[in-house]
């Protein structure tokens, strides 16, 4: 009887995206963008994750921009020096998604001896780095910059496609030559995307084709690129000289750690059938127009995944492999579940007798503008296991995990368990390959629930909403179920639904009212909040509760930040006021979210509807032109809870979308974006509109920690998007 073997857990590597790509003549800079070259203290943050090696870019486009420029070695040397300080292995990239400098690109024929020369000044400087990947994924590099055009030197052909692979591999060879002479022992950690392509019947000649296309960087590397090469015939083709490719079968540099990086999208599914999906799918091989899509998209009959992938890789070249880029960008938790996903299959996988020696939490920092492909400054920042939009490295709950994954601690976050949205049936978005019937392993799920308290109020009902959407198991009460203003109440609930996070959404939210029923409005506000607080302290129980944008005077002329001292005009104020000291006295640990004037698509309580319908009633009503608020858009703000509540924030946060407007000013703005007429708004100063509760005069609200929503401008464009799209349904 044989025993089954134990899992044998990988290392857990890091990495940086790096890119220092060109478009045209400008050439955009990844570590730019995250501030990295200037903040010192980067290094004994990505330390404080105990990863035992990092990816970490000395790359050529920075340290030598003109072909005979002094090279500045300071700032790399300190870079290095402090990661050798933490015994953090360096795996040093050259070019990353790059051209190269200025005065050479991959077209260049003499990019590859330049490269070389380059890489033998890193290894003289740094004799200590014993692992180089001297260019990160060519195949997809020259893709970019020689097939698809996007890229500099914005080429669009098979020919010039191959030849910037050619000089890429070429390089790399080349370069690892002139390392070794320096330091003998340097080993090449080859990086490129382990991705596949699945197709209809119809395309299978166009799959095959490109699936033993992408594995020609590794068979350059390994001499396997001869006359018996699936590929030989056609790189003949398309002009691609004998001698050329006899230089890597005499030169053989077979990389001693095969490095994978796998995404969400690396597997693509191709269908001639191109009404079945959107347009921005669409493109061909110049014989036949096809739709290519994520495979994780569409239901196949095939196998797919990265335990495929990686048995496919093992068999062709039984070699150490590392999975060198782990990301997803997505929400917080699926960020957690899609790096357990990797780990557990890569787990498996090593039970099975492949060596899969690491894996690579990648973009540490996160990452700039790959929602624009890296053609474009200000793309859109997706976060890794920091988060930089303060300006300073705040750990995720990522970070959170891949830290107790090289500790000793085993109390992973409960989210991380749950199955990832490439793993549920709701994946599928377009009409099926094949018909099937899938019951999800997770539809009965026994997760510990987030409580979300406040069952009938419009907060409450969108965090509900969200948590359906983004998988999170939650349960949702009334004041019937828990009055919390009575801790007994609130120790029975907690007791019987176990939470591992409570989001109190409950309270008293009508201002005027609140001058003539203080009592009611303290109790509500203050006391259950604080009632909460100490039951979650007890029990190690995560709390979020939010405030409100009046806990303010109004007399600043520029927005408040969360360090700003309260000063409260009313009772609702007051008792948000005093509900945050409470809760700091009892529970520090809590998250307190000052918020202000949300709306949201879901309900009608909100000063956005009014004004809709309102106008499309012909009512005339009056509005504040005096009054100045930072609108927030519930789905933004429930989402940002959600992430910071996951990454276990403590103390006080301001949520609101970016930019100041007038009461008035956002009616002729809602009135504007609806084609509604205008006349029937009246703007007044606030002392003509009857409110009984003084209100201030500038609440906007800023922040010191970093915006993490988006400007209201870009919320009310998707808000109207979705009105636009609720009335052409019923049209």
């Amino acid at each position: 009887m044989s025993m089954e073997k134990p899992y044998c857990n990988p290392e857990i590597w890091g990495g940086i995206e790096c890119t220092i790509n060109r478009v045209n003549n400008q050439f955009l800079d990844q570590l730019e963008f995250s501030g990295h070259y200037n903040r010192p203290d980067d290094i004994e943050a990505i330390a404080s994750l105990n990863i035992k090696k990092i990816r970490y870019p000395i790359l050529w486009e920075k340290h030598q921009p003109s072909l005979n420029s002094e090279i500045d070695w300071s700032w790399a040397t300190k870079q290095i020096e402090k990661l050798k300080d933490h015994n953090i292995d360096v795996i040093a990239g050259l070019v990353h998604h790059g051209s190269g400098p200025a005065f050479t690109n991959l077209a260049d024929n003499k990019f590859p001896e330049l490269l070389a020369a380059y890489a033998k000044k890193v290894a003289i400087q740094f004799p200590e780095i014993n692992y180089y990947t001297p260019v990160n994924e060519p195949l997809t590099t020259a893709r970019f910059s020689g097939l698809y055009g996007i890229w500099y030197p914005h080429k669009k052909d098979p020919a010039s496609f191959i030849r910037m692979l050619l000089n890429e591999m070429k390089g790399t060879v080349l370069s690892m030559q002139e390392i070794r002479k320096i330091n003998p022992e340097a080993k090449l950690v080859q990086t490129e995307d382990l991705g596949k392509i699945y197709s209809t019947p119809k395309l299978k000649y166009q799959a095959d084709f490109e699936n033993e296309r992408r594995w020609l960087t590794y068979d350059l590397l390994c001499g396997k690129v001869d006359t018996s090469h699936a590929l030989w015939d056609y790189l003949k083709y398309i002009g691609i000289k004998e001698d050329e490719l006899a230089f890597f079968i005499e030169n053989t540099c077979v990389p001693e750690i095969f490095g994978f990086n796998y995404y969400v999208t690396s597997e693509r599914y191709l269908d001639e059938r191109l009404y079945l999906y959107p347009s921005s799918t669409h493109g061909g091989n110049g014989k036949v127009r096809y739709a290519d899509t994520e495979v994780v998209r569409v239901e196949v009959p095939d196998e797919t995944g990265i335990k495929v992938l990686l048995k496919e890789a093992w068999a062709r070249y039984q070699q150490p492999m590392a999975i060198t880029e782990v990301h997803l960008h997505c929400h917080r938790e699926e960020q957690l579940r899609w790096f357990n996903y990797i780990l557990e299959e890569t787990k498996s996988l090593i039970n099975e007798g492949v060596c899969v020696n690491a894996i690579s939490s990648w973009a540490l920092l996160g990452s700039y503008g790959w929602n624009k492909l890296l053609t474009q400054p200000n793309g859109d920042y997706e976060s890794g296991a920091f988060d930089l939009r303060g300006g300073y490295l705040r750990k995720t709950a990522l970070a959170q995990h891949i830290s107790q994954l090289n500790g000793s601690v085993e109390d992973l976050h409960p989210l991380s368990m749950e199955e990832g949205w490439w793993q549920r049936n709701s994946r599928f978005i377009y009409t099926p390959a094949i018909q099937q019937v899938r019951i999800n392993k997770s539809d009965n799920r026994n997760t510990s629930p987030v409580l979300i308290i406040g069952k009938n109020g419009t907060l409450g009902k969108a965090f509900a909403r969200i948590c359906d959407d983004r998988y999170i198991t939650y349960k949702l009460i009334d004041r019937q179920e828990c009055d919390i203003t009575k801790k007994e109440q609130i120790e029975q609930v907690i007791n019987v639904y176990k939470p591992w996070a409570v989001i109190n959404t409950a309270g008293f939210v009508r201002v005027d009212d609140a001058e003539r029923e203080k009592e009611k409005c303290f109790a509500d506000n203050c006391e259950g909040a604080m009632q909460l607080a100490i039951a979650c302290k007890a029990t190690g129980t995560q709390l979020v509760t939010f405030s409100s944008d009046l806990v303010f005077d109004g007399k600043k002329s520029s927005p408040y930040i969360e360090s700003d001292k309260t000063f409260p005009l009313n009772i609702y104020g007051k008792s948000k006021a005093q509900c945050e000291e409470e809760i700091r006295k009892h529970f520090r640990e809590a998250l307190i979210i000052r918020t202000s004037a949300f709306f949201g698509p879901w309900d009608e309580y909100n000063f956005i509807h009014y004004v809709k319908r309102s106008l499309s009633n012909a009512e005339n009503i009056k509005v504040a032109n005096d009054l100045f608020i930072s609108p927030t858009y519930v789905p933004d703000l429930v989402h940002a809870t959600l992430d910071l509540m996951i990454d276990k924030e403590q103390g006080i946060r301001h949520l609101a979308n970016k930019g100041a407007i007038s009461w008035s000013d956002l009616a002729f703005d809602v009135a504007d974006r609806f084609d509604l007429d205008k006349q029937f708004i009246h703007a007044v100063p606030s002392s003509h509109m009857g409110y009984i509760a003084q209100r201030p005069a500038y609440s906007v609200l800023g922040t010191e920690k970093g915006y993490i929503l988006p400007s209201l401008e870009n919320a009310l464009d998707r808000y109207m998007e979705i009105k636009q799209k609720e009335r052409r349904k019923v049209a």
